[in-house]
């Protein structure tokens, strides 16, 4: 979520115009909105799964709390009432965005990819994507092509990072029966997977300054950034262990993983700031 809030306010913040600030704040609420009316969603639909998942037998469904439909309900409600509102703050292509942003997330990634394949946060990882492009959109009504990259980026960023995080809570989703990678092609196939998808991040992540969309602040950083990524992603692929250890390769990759997102982002906000 925070993730989520941060990257759509940095694609808000990197485009050339910015929006009133009361309408460009409730754009990015908008978005926060979406996001956990989508969470929402996914929980009331997978109840039963993350009941036999110990990270998530604490939450309201599972845990009895709360019942199923009055979350169906908020759900639903909550994602209407983001969509709306960002149609009223911000413009159409804006508010059509963040609805397919919480589709996505709902029906392709939660209720058809999720039980079916181990590729499931490979496609579903596009709904992740979304909140650059729509604070970009918000603000100046259109599509381009720093923005584009931007989803880009999330997007091929979300296999590793998801991956390296399934690879130490892998007996969860096996009693879940969930089809993750590493239960359904093992501990190396998967980690052959993180190294390669971090590849094309890496090239996506310097691509704006390449393109010349960015400066050189965010170019050095972005290759530093990228770099350190791949040494990280390389440690994973070299790990021969058959159970990865407490602070192991993976954990340190996962870790890493939310700081980079956070960093090149920060960094992109800050060098069209100062080209500005």
């Amino acid at each position: 979520m925070s993730l989520v809030v941060f990257t759509g306010l940095c694609g808000m913040l990197a485009a050339p115009v910015l929006p009133p600030l009361v309408l460009g704040f409730t754009a990015i609420l908008c978005i926060a909105l979406a996001a956990g009316a989508a969470g929402a969603l996914n929980q009331w639909y997978k109840a039963d799964l993350d009941g036999h998942m110990k990270r998530t037998a604490g939450r309201p469904l599972p845990a009895g709390r709360m019942e199923r439909q009055t979350a169906l309900h908020f759900g639903v409600g909550l994602s209407v009432f983001s969509v709306i509102l960002m149609d009223l703050a911000a413009n159409h292509l804006a508010a059509a965005l963040l609805a397919a942003s919480i589709l996505f997330y709902v029906l392709v990634y939660t209720v058809w990819l999720k039980r079916r394949t181990a590729q499931n946060i490979v496609i579903g990882g596009a709904a992740g994507a979304f909140p650059p492009l729509i604070g970009w959109v918000a603000a100046t009504g259109e599509f381009a092509a720093l923005p584009l990259l931007l989803f880009a980026i999330i997007f091929l960023w979300t296999p590793p990072h998801f991956w390296s995080l399934s690879l130490f809570v892998r007996s969860d989703y096996a009693a879940a029966k969930v089809p993750m990678l590493p239960v359904t092609a093992g501990l190396a196939a998967t980690r052959r997977q993180i190294f390669i998808y971090s590849l094309p991040m890496a090239a996506a992540a310097v691509a704006p300054w390449a393109l010349g969309l960015t400066g050189a602040l965010y170019g050095i950083v972005a290759a530093v950034l990228s770099a350190a990524f791949l040494v990280l992603a390389a440690a994973v692929l070299a790990n021969r262990a058959a159970e990865p250890a407490g602070m192991g390769p993976e954990k340190r990759l996962f870790g890493f993983s939310v700081l980079y997102l956070f960093a090149l982002f920060g960094v992109l906000v800050a060098d069209r700031m100062l080209g500005a």
